[in-house]
């Protein structure tokens, strides 16, 4: 990571969450941002712990990292403990570090339509859109909800439309759209629920 603050910016999607574990769909979601957005890399933004989540179930920061890399199987995805050598938990103070960190860097943040609907519960939330653009990528059963939820409510007049995410990035925040990708199920409760561990793949998109 460290060779990145050197030579020309980079286009770099964010996709931030505890990855508990690793699987297909945070794969699948990166690959079509890569393809869609137009990005250099994107960042597996590895949290040591989510506020909005017990530590209960949660496997060591290590191990996550760990299989976070075995999933991550392409030349443009990088794993990353950044967050833990920033020193911050939350997303809007993690966005406000990169940037300090790294002004040729162009970010965009990457969701799922799930976390659109759960945004308003996140400290300092209207920072993050306020600090960097955002990808909202569709899920399954959450999309109707997050597009008429209260962050997409406020900031409807900021909506960029599909035909135009490739300049997303480039776009001065507050900025986001969704992309009606194919749907993607798999899901990390559901995978410890069942049992398994380690590399999770339900298909090759």
């Amino acid at each position: 990571m460290a060779g990145y603050k050197l030579g020309r910016g980079l286009r770099i999607g964010i996709l931030g969450g505890s990855f508990n574990p690793a699987h297909d769909g945070h794969l699948h979601i990166s690959r079509e941002a890569l393809k869609r957005l137009n990005l250099d890399r994107v960042w597996w933004m590895v949290s040591p712990q989510n506020p909005l989540k017990s530590s209960d179930d949660m496997a060591p920061l290590a191990q996550r990292m760990e299989t976070a890399r075995l999933q991550a199987k392409h030349p443009r995805i990088d794993v990353t403990d950044i967050e833990t050598r920033l020193g911050s938990t939350f997303t809007a103070d993690s966005l406000l570090k990169l940037s300090l960190r790294y002004p040729r860097h162009r970010f965009v943040w990457l969701m799922g339509a799930d976390n659109l609907i759960q945004i308003p519960h996140w400290k300092d939330w209207n920072k993050i859109f306020m600090r960097v653009p955002i990808a909202i990528f569709g899920r399954p059963s959450y999309d109707s909800r997050a597009l008429f939820g209260k962050a997409a409510i406020r900031y409807r007049s900021s909506r960029v439309s599909e035909r135009d995410v490739a300049g997303l990035v480039d776009c001065t925040p507050p900025a986001w759209a969704f992309l009606a990708i194919r749907r993607h199920a798999a899901s990390a409760t559901a995978i410890r629920h069942s049992g398994r561990k380690g590399v999770v793949n339900h298909s090759d998109p």
